[in-house]
């Protein structure tokens, strides 16, 4: 489980992952489109348009980690957590969109207008400093989401696949799917270079766009379903109501809800049934102790609300 220093690394970490995404994006973005303009090659656009994308993406993705931070107030009382999960949900249409429409739609166009491919060179050098540059990206965010994985001592795929840090897990995804994508452009020229077709290019540009479309339907249903409420996985469920059930006076858990509103912010809701013999007093400290109790299980948890229910009849 995570401590308060734990989480503010953690958020630090997500921040700093995905500026350096979002550098090496744009500059990939520029020269990309040099590349693709005077290359001619569908391919180069698409990974030009792909970069774009996911340089909005980023751009989206700060927003959201700044704007989740925002503390409680009157007009919200849970806090603004959910908040960045809105952002990350349009960040991933701008992927859909601007990335995988665009590049699909190239492609088909360069199937179905016959244009002999340019000097691909300059395309060539292009890729692999975007490789390069894409691959660090890549490196940082794995190296984040790793450190988190043995922390939580799970593997990493695991982690990526729960975790509700989604920023870490775009930035991994994305970083990922762009290195795919410069190899299918680079496929894309060398097929047209030795046929002298344009076809290949042209399969290169819709691959990469389906591509896109893939992450950002993976991205977007992540985002979606810790939009609506994401409860704790079964094993930390149970081990909530474990604790709840060690508190002296408690006799049983009723109902135990909870929702993961953000990376480290946890809300926690039970109906008890506490002991006959209990008073009010005595009901009170059990409250306090079992506030204590999973704070110290999960740091993460923020609020605590636990209603006295007494036990349900047989009928």
């Amino acid at each position: 489980m995570t401590t308060k220093g734990e989480s503010e690394r953690g958020s630090s970490g997500s921040v700093f992952t995905v500026i350096v995404a979002a550098a090496a994006n744009f500059g990939v973005a520029l020269a990309k489109a040099v590349a693709g303009v005077i290359s001619g090659s569908s391919a180069m656009l698409s990974e030009a348009a792909h970069s774009v994308a996911d340089t909005f993406t980023e751009l989206l993705l700060l927003i959201a980690l700044k704007r989740s931070k925002k503390p409680a107030d009157g007009e919200h009382p849970l806090g603004h957590g959910p908040e960045r999960y809105i952002w990350a949900l349009l960040a991933s249409v701008a992927t859909f969109v601007g990335g995988g429409v665009f590049a699909v739609y190239d492609g088909i166009h360069a199937l179905t207008h016959s244009e002999k491919p340019g000097d691909p060179l300059i395309s060539y050098l292009v890729l692999a400093v975007a490789f390069l540059l894409e691959a660090f990206s890549l490196r940082t965010g794995v190296k984040q989401a790793t450190g988190r994985a043995r922390h939580f001592r799970v593997p990493v795929l695991r982690y990526l696949r729960r975790t509700p840090d989604t920023a870490v897990k775009a930035v991994v995804m994305e970083d990922t799917a762009a290195l795919v994508g410069l190899v299918l452009a680079a496929l894309g020229l060398l097929g047209g270079q030795l046929t002298g077709s344009h076809v290949w290019d042209g399969i290169a540009s819709i691959l990469i766009g389906l591509l896109l479309v893939l992450v950002a339907w993976v991205l977007g249903r992540s985002n979606t379903e810790l939009l609506i409420g994401r409860a704790l996985p079964a094993p930390v469920r149970d081990a909530v109501s474990r604790e709840l059930r060690a508190v002296q006076y408690i006799e049983d858990v009723l109902e135990l809800t909870t929702i993961v509103q953000g990376p480290a912010e946890i809300l926690i809701a039970a109906k008890i049934d506490f002991r006959d013999i209990a008073t009010s007093d005595q009901i009170e400290a059990a409250c306090e102790e079992a506030e204590s109790r999973l704070r110290t299980l999960i740091p993460a948890v923020k609020r605590v609300y636990l209603d006295p229910t007494p036990p349900r009849s047989a009928d």
